[in-house]
């Protein structure tokens, strides 16, 4: 059976990554796949030749409308009033409709949304077609679902669809996170099926291009990576110049527009790469200092190489938490993480072989975890079991 599958994400690289080596399995078994977010994608969604229905505005706008309303910016200051206002309140009444209007004419037999997104949901209720989320991390706390929940059941309300009573709103969930990651206690809500599927690091559409070569020196490489969002200059220089004092070999990503020359710094151990696929970077590295972005996070770990991690805010605190309680790495939160501190915790990540096996026991988990390919195999065959698609 050939299927129309409908993404649907939050625009912005983090929040598509991780849904696309499910987009790619899709397209392998042939079935015809298109992702519903903002126009603004289209530079990522066109080198892998994925339909674009486009629907909304990009993260600019939709931070200047919540600091317009609350005051706040919930990327410095991720308090759960103002995420659940941005990705609940402002995204859902700024795409939501476009979205529908996009979805009801492509016809999608299923819908895979990513835990944040709460346009997917509201559309596939609205279009009574089967919804699968996909969790690119450790399970969100209460105390920000529950506000999640309160902002966008008007929205429901008002387009009389009914309320969600939890984030996983759809059928299945799509849970990336190894048991090793995720917290104590975790328990998937009743009616839910839980599929768990293997996270990857994002890698190139060919995955042909070969990983940095170390260098002659022999001294232990490092990844220095604060993502696509996060990697100004201010915090990341200082740190990369006290790296110069420990016997590493660093490679830094300069995000998707930086330069060298930002960063001040004329050091032969210190090699910046702009942004390229992180299945690239991770070849021949012993560790990795990273902000602690859900899709770095996993796709360092799927390695099963340790981290420090030093988060500047959205959902980094709760991969930060996680990876320290985990053994997989150190957590440095603000008020810490001064420049000599990070420094400190990456000689001890190094000296103590403690962390690295932590690392490589959840990287073993997530070996054995589904396939994207078995994952999308198995919706399909849910979906004709049930009589639908």
């Amino acid at each position: 059976m050939n299927m129309r599958v409908l993404f649907s994400n939050v625009p912005s690289f983090g929040h598509f990554l991780p849904l696309l080596p499910l987009i790619r399995a899709f397209r392998r078994q042939g079935h015809d796949v298109a992702v519903v977010t903002a126009a603004g994608m289209a530079p990522l969604l066109a080198p892998e030749g994925i339909e674009l229905l486009p629907a909304g505005p990009m993260p600019d706008v939709l931070f200047a409308e919540v600091g317009r309303k609350l005051g706040i910016n919930p990327a410095t200051e991720p308090i759960p009033e103002a995420v659940a206002e941005f990705f609940a309140g402002v995204r859902v009444d700024l795409t939501a409709d476009e979205a529908f209007a996009q979805a009801k004419s492509w016809q999608p037999d299923l819908i895979v949304n990513e835990m944040l997104d709460f346009v997917g949901p509201l559309v596939a209720a609205g279009l009574d077609v089967p919804l699968a989320t996909l969790a690119f991390g450790p399970a969100v706390p209460a105390e920000f679902t529950d506000p999640l929940i309160a902002v966008v059941r008007a929205r429901y309300e008002e387009r009389g669809l009914p309320a969600p009573q939890r984030v996983q709103a759809g059928r299945w969930l799509l849970d990336t996170c190894p048991p090793g990651l995720q917290f104590e206690g975790f328990a998937v809500p009743q009616g839910v099926e839980r599929i768990a599927l293997r996270p990857e690091p994002h890698q190139a559409p060919d995955a042909s291009t070969g990983g940095h070569t170390p260098p002659a020196g022999g001294r232990p490489r490092v990844l220095v990576s604060f993502g696509t969002v996060f990697a100004d200059p201010a915090v990341v220089g200082p740190l990369l110049g006290a790296l110069t004092d420990v016997d590493v070999d660093v490679l830094a990503t300069l995000g998707l527009d930086g330069k060298p020359e930002d960063y001040q710094l004329d050091s032969e151990r210190v090699e910046f790469t702009p942004f390229v696929p992180l299945a690239q970077l991770l070849d021949n590295v012993s560790a990795v200092i990273t902000h602690g972005g859900a899709g770095t996070t996993l796709g360092t770990l799927a390695r099963g190489v340790p981290m420090v991690v030093v988060p500047q805010g959205a959902d980094q605190f709760i991969q930060a938490d996680r990876v320290a309680a985990s053994g997989a790495g150190l957590a440095l939160m603000p008020g810490q993480a001064d420049p000599a501190a990070i420094a400190a915790a990456l000689r001890r990540l190094l000296d103590e072989p403690t962390f690295t096996e932590a690392a490589r026991r959840i990287g073993a988990e997530v070996a054995t975890m589904p396939s994207p390919d078995g994952v999308a195999e198995r919706l399909r065959a849910e979906l004709v079991g049930q009589g639908q698609g």
